[in-house]
């Protein structure tokens, strides 16, 4: 053994704790990292779990009774928009601003005087003595603006309190009120829309999803300018009007006058808090005959347009003396009836069809219960107790029946697009609102006669009553409806309801436009009359010519409807169809004789 072997393994002999040292170092390295691995496992395993939980909240909605990010994104009710996603009703975030005077911790001087700044309804001195009154709590301001209310936090002053309250707000303020109607103080429906709607517009799974109302809000605007002029000018109590889509049954506009604004419904007096077009009933005069028309040319009463009747003298049934306001003298076929309005040969078809067949044809219309609509408020008609002779004669022009405007825009949609009746909607038809297939009430082919009808109540050619609502180019149609106003179990004889439905293009009708005023007064440029075809006819003719291009219909003096086989059997109607366009009625009170309804 040489002395570097001899030094190399007595130095090994001599440190043996070294080895174990390195043992237990390497022993606690590998404890140390299992402890690790397992704190890993289990921060991992957490995550996983809450991920989990999230991923279940997500899918399912529970929340144990915990507050969601979605309960705090979105609104607690969904929003309303019509049918182009303009929004009708919102929810947005107020807050409601107060103090606990008992609680305040600044000088009463230097908040008082931060207050009058910041909210100036109250004047310094006021809000002085608000805060030296000890009270235990007072209302600083409801409907904060958020803005607002983080100028109010940054006083600094504990004793304030701040508190979120969503509010339900309408920002196109009376627009389309009686349709959208108004939510109680308890945040739920309580009228129109918003009360059919609420456990959809509640549902926590639907609340970020609008519910798309089938109207639209250029029309509905155009419809209340309108009706609203009209009303002004003629000083009527209260007026009603209506576009709808004659296929679908989707109501493009409805409005109701007096209006109200349902962000502040308890401003308006209680009796105009209503729709007249679903919960008034009026007789709505001379629109019925177009109904019996049609009913007698289905039933085979009428199969020839140039069957004609008795005019020449009112005719008597028991104590009733039915009349023409113009008196023809003479017999009239079918198309002068109509454009001339004949109470006396309506009164004869109607005789002729009986009881049966006019009573079955105006429930197969709805016209015996409530109109068919999502809205709840709704009014029955008045139906006849007895259908004697002389009720069925007078029912057939209008008179001793009351319904509401909806009841009888129902009834014209069927009339002319096709013979089918559809309920009417306030929902977009889609996925969610399909067309419904409706039932027959006539035949195609009598549809096409009532149209052809209609148009010629309306085109100057034919001098009928409805004349005062043409719009060259947009092919309306109509018919004018002028009654008595019932009032206090009689007859009202110095006031009226008048009434023009009708339709366009007739040629291939898409849209139905109704107005109705409540008891109108004459101006000078009426002559005296207080008609539908006066006071009416020229607001139809102004809406159909704004709301026409909206709606994708435009003017078109090339199209129209085929009246040819029908203008010759109107007496003295000219043939040439092009030159008769050119004239017109001339004012005056001679004019005003042949516009009566």
């Amino acid at each position: 053994m040489n002395a570097h072997t001899a030094i190399a393994g007595s130095g090994l002999a001599a440190r043996p704790e070294r080895v174990r040292l390195a043992g237990q170092r390497q022993q606690s390295v590998a404890l140390a990292h299992n402890r690790l691995m397992v704190m890993m496992l289990i921060f991992l395993g957490v995550i996983a779990l809450i991920a989990g939980r999230l991923f279940y909240l997500a899918i399912f909605g529970g929340n144990g009774g915990a507050i969601s990010a979605q309960d705090i994104l979105l609104p607690p009710r969904a929003d309303i928009t019509d049918r182009n996603g303009i929004p009708l009703a919102r929810t947005i975030d107020m807050w409601t601003i107060g103090i606990h005077p008992d609680q305040l911790v600044n000088r009463p001087q230097e908040v008082a005087a931060k207050l009058a700044e910041l909210l100036p309804e109250r004047s310094y001195d006021e809000y002085l003595a608000i805060l030296k009154s000890k009270r235990k709590f007072f209302y600083l301001r409801r409907r904060a603006m958020p803005d607002l209310v983080v100028k109010v936090n940054a006083i600094g002053e504990p004793a304030i309190e701040l508190d979120r309250e969503p509010q339900r707000v309408y920002p196109q303020a009376t627009l389309a009120g009686p349709v959208l109607g108004w939510t109680n103080v308890d945040g739920h429906g309580g009228f129109g829309m918003e009360k059919v709607l609420d456990k959809r517009l509640i549902d926590p799974a639907l609340r970020g999803k609008p519910v798309s109302l089938s109207i639209d809000s250029r029309v509905q605007a155009a419809l209340e300018q309108e009706l609203g002029a009209a009303k002004d000018k003629f000083t009527a109590a209260a007026a009603s009007g209506l576009v709808m889509d004659v296929r679908t049954g989707e109501v493009i506009a409805m409005t109701s006058l007096p209006a109200f604004n349902p962000n502040n419904p308890g401003a308006t007096p209680v009796d105009n808090l209503k729709n007249n077009i679903t919960q008034s009933v009026y007789e709505l005069g001379s629109t019925f005959k177009m109904i019996t028309i049609a009913n007698a040319m289905q039933s085979g009463v009428v199969t020839n347009m140039a069957q004609k009747y008795d005019a020449t003298a009112p005719l008597h049934v028991g104590r009733f003396t039915i009349h023409d306001e113009e008196p023809a003298g003479r017999w009239l076929n079918i198309p002068e009836m109509i454009t001339k309005s004949s109470n006396i040969v309506t009164a004869r078809i109607a005789d002729e069809l009986g009881e049966a067949r006019e009573v079955a044809m105006f429930r197969k219309l709805g016209m015996d219960k409530a109109p068919e609509i999502e809205l709840t408020a709704k009014a029955r008609p008045l139906w006849p107790a007895y259908w004697g002779r002389s009720t069925v004669m007078t029912v057939g022009f209008g008179h001793g029946i009351a319904v509401t405007p909806l009841n009888l825009a129902l009834a014209y949609c069927a009339l002319v697009n096709g013979g089918v009746y559809r309920p009417a909607t306030l929902l977009k038809r889609g996925p969610e609102n399909p067309l419904p297939a409706g039932r027959r009430v006539i035949s195609e082919t009598t549809s096409a006669r009532v149209r052809q009808l209609m148009r010629l109540v309306v085109m100057p050619i034919a001098d009928g009553t409805g004349k005062k609502a043409e719009v060259p180019g947009f092919r309306l149609g109509g018919k004018t409806g002028t009654a008595e106003k019932a009032q206090g179990g009689g007859y009202n004889k110095k006031l009226n309801v008048s009434t023009f439905a009708g339709a366009f293009p007739m040629d291939n009708p898409h849209y139905l436009v109704m107005m109705t005023l409540d008891g109108p007064h004459a101006t000078a440029d009426t002559y005296g009359w207080t008609t539908a075809a006066w006071v009416v006819g020229p607001a139809i003719g102004r809406m159909v010519a704004r709301i026409g291009p909206l709606l994708g219909v435009y003017p078109d003096l090339h199209k129209d409807v085929d009246e040819s086989d029908l203008l010759p059997l109107i007496w003295h109607a000219p043939v040439d169809r092009k030159a008769a366009r050119t004239t017109d009625v001339q004012a005056g009170a001679a004019a005003a004789r042949k516009d009566r309804d």
